[in-house]
């Protein structure tokens, strides 16, 4: 029998589309299992800072529709300290908080196991990340929207870029991983996609221009911030390698965290919430919860904040083969 009464929720890292949907979700589980739930504003931060309130089913009414997050989210430096950690459980005690879900990503994560060894309390994360880049997780709450979002802005772009036969450099979000450049620049046409985790070197790049068919209108080539110095410098060396090219850079930016999140992201969001809340109620504690092959899925913090670094090289040949 579980001795869980009261659950905290709490959102923490980046905002992600669907957070609001893992939130409704983990409500309205707790409720229907006959435990209160209260909501923990600005992540970490405010745990440390005792912003705490009560939540109910109205609380989330109308808001799985809705991009970030309503219990607003920051990164706290305060929760890296033992004193700020210790802080926080004195407050979780106050409220008669006697477990956690947390929504992020990998430094969310990190925080909750450290968090878990020291005190005790049993939480379960969410895996709330447009990068898609964490282990347990087929996909992240957020990343189906980002690159949605990044597609329908790159179609734009294509119909200008071929109205004025211009290369188009566009940089995604991607600092450590290459998954919203990869599957996106799929999705739209790209004639190459530059990510952290792949090899191809800025050469590469010059010969599949030089090789490429004359007669195409437009270019899009996809750039990871992360890799070669973001857009910015691969820009630049086109411009130097090929001074007749009509180049243009295009940043996406936080464009691509915001907005309603997609059907798929919802349902996710939903199934996640409802898997951490029952999780905690049958024993489970310090893990990501997570969809594998449609299947719900525990992995140990440790294990889920191990960043994907190998690309499943059927999609770079893709790449290759359809850039032609």
């Amino acid at each position: 029998m579980s001795e869980i009464k009261t659950i905290g929720v709490l959102t923490s890292g980046g905002d992600a589309p669907g957070m609001n949907a893992a939130i409704r979700a983990v409500v309205r589980t707790g409720l229907f299992h006959n435990l209160e739930v209260k909501g923990i504003m600005r992540g970490y931060e405010g745990l440390i800072g005792n912003e705490i309130i009560p939540m109910n089913r109205k609380s989330v009414a109308n808001i799985i529709q809705r991009g970030g997050t309503i219990l607003k989210t920051t990164r706290s430096e305060a929760f890296r300290t033992i004193e700020g950690r210790k802080t926080a459980f004195e407050n979780l005690q106050k409220n008669k908080i006697d477990a956690l879900v947390v929504i992020g990503g990998e430094g969310t994560f990190t925080g909750a196991n450290v968090f878990l060894q020291e005190h005790g309390i049993p939480v379960l994360g969410l895996p709330g990340t447009i990068d898609n880049d964490l282990i347990g997780t087929d996909f992240t709450i957020g990343y189906d929207t980002a690159i949605n979002n990044v597609i329908n802005a790159v179609d734009r772009i294509r119909d200008t870029a071929e109205s004025h036969d211009r290369v188009f450099i566009i940089e995604v979000m991607g600092r450590d991983s290459g998954l919203i450049a990869l599957r996106s620049g799929i999705g739209v046409g790209a004639e190459a996609i530059l990510i952290p985790e792949s090899e191809t070197e800025i050469e590469v790049l010059f010969r599949r221009l030089e090789e490429g068919r004359r007669d195409k209108s437009s270019r899009i080539i996809m750039v990871a911030e992360g890799r070669h110095a973001g857009g910015f410098e691969v820009a630049e060396k086109l411009k130097e390698r090929f001074p007749k090219f009509d180049i243009r850079l295009s940043i996406l930016g936080h464009i691509q965290r915001g907005g309603s999140p997609t059907c798929m992201d919802r349902v996710l969001a939903s199934r996640l919430g409802v898997a951490a809340v029952e999780g905690l109620i049958s024993g489970h504690k310090g893990e990501m919860v997570g969809v594998v092959s449609s299947n719900i899925h525990f992995t140990p913090f440790q294990n889920a904040i191990k960043h994907i670094n190998e690309i499943n090289p059927n999609l770079l040949r893709i790449v290759d083969i359809l850039s032609l």
